[in-house]
């Protein structure tokens, strides 16, 4: 069993940056990823890593922007977020799970989100 736990929201102007951190029992036998939900949307997928320091794939509305990275030692998945766009308002969620995906139903742990609000 994994335990996740997400810190680092908050309320930013338009151009900002944020960075969000997620602390974990264990990380290292796990795809992780970022996700996010707006009101009135469904959980999208954001950014995405493998185990090991492998392949890193984003949500192409985030490209550019958004770095996601991972520490097996801290047991800690960072997302660092510039240029932030009101789009970008959501509640972020870290996850891990048995498969690298965009798929909420493919990660068996999640934390309990951290508000963005970018105005």
């Amino acid at each position: 069993h994994v335990q996740l736990v997400e810190s680092g929201g908050g309320s930013v102007e338009a151009g900002e940056s944020l960075r969000l951190s997620c602390v974990g029992s264990d990380f290292s036998r796990y795809y992780m990823a970022w996700f996010r939900e707006a009101p009135g949307k469904g959980r999208e997928g954001v950014a995405a890593t493998v185990t090991a320091g492998g392949s890193i794939d984003y949500a192409d509305s985030v490209k550019g922007r958004f770095t996601i990275s991972q520490d097996n030692a801290k047991k800690t998945l960072t997302l660092v977020m510039d240029s932030l766009k009101p789009d970008d308002t959501a509640m972020y969620y870290c996850a891990a799970g048995p498969v690298a995906s965009y798929s909420p139903g493919a990660y068996d742990y999640w934390g309990q989100g951290t508000q963005v609000t970018v105005s």
